[in-house]
């Protein structure tokens, strides 16, 4: 091969992979191996899951697409799975929307559950929670989670924010450090000797005992087994 012909296969070759590159970047972002998302678009079917519907939580229109809407009163959705059970590292994250209401809100709750117990026993052990506060017209998030060895909370309430708009939550483990985020950006983070938590069940729009409901929407909620850096979380709808 001439020198002049292996410069046209070199220029050939820095164009192909330039090509590669460019239609990388334009590729939509694909969620990380083995995330489980749950969309709250219908009442009958969520992820897979036939939920036990109580109260009338609604699907709406938005601007997130189609939502679960909950009154603050007895609204709430409950599953049959802790669909992070098992996850050494984790992202637990929520499209969500908080339209104010009483103080105490815990509208995600996922907790593990002795196989052997008695089904109508309400778990109150090793588990999850999304709550928020209501300040007003004003939120703050407190996430939260517990297990043999640990148990933190995470909660902000000098990080306040408007009721009654789309915002996505996040809560993460890396293998060392638990965190909250709201729209991307750390409210804040704490050590933790973190350890898996086993099967159980979950609930949304109110805690699984029943108490302290959820007045708002929740359009998407995505559970992934591994740490997910802020860069690769869900995206809001503009």
């Amino acid at each position: 091969m001439s020198r002049l012909d292996r410069r046209q296969v070199i220029v050939a070759g820095a164009a192909l992979a330039g090509s590669a590159g460019v239609a990388a970047a334009m590729e939509p972002m694909k969620p990380p191996a083995k995330a489980k998302t749950w969309t709250f678009d219908r009442l009958d079917r969520i992820g897979g899951l036939t939920p036990r519907v109580q109260g009338n939580p609604v699907v709406i229109d938005s601007p997130q697409g189609k939502a679960v809407q909950f009154d603050g009163v007895d609204d709430a959705l409950f599953f049959d799975e802790h669909p992070l059970a098992g996850a050494k590292t984790f992202a637990f994250e929520a499209i969500f929307r908080p339209d104010g209401g009483a103080f105490e809100q815990r509208w995600f709750h996922l907790a593990e559950v002795d196989p052997n117990a008695d089904p109508k026993v309400v778990p109150n052990g090793t588990r999850f929670l999304f709550e928020i506060r209501v300040v007003e017209d004003k939120w703050y998030i407190d996430a939260f989670v517990t297990g043999p060895g640990y148990k933190q909370t995470l909660i902000f309430p000098d990080k306040l924010f408007p009721v009654g708009k789309w915002y996505h939550v996040a809560q993460t483990y890396d293998g060392k450090t638990y965190r909250a985020y709201v729209d991307g950006v750390l409210q804040g983070e704490a050590d933790i000797a973190f350890t898996p938590q086993g099967p159980g069940r979950s609930s949304a729009g109110i805690r699984l005992n029943g108490i302290n409901p959820f007045k708002g929407a929740i359009a998407t909620a995505r559970f992934t087994p591994s740490f997910v850096p802020p860069e690769k979380f869900l995206k809001l709808r503009k």
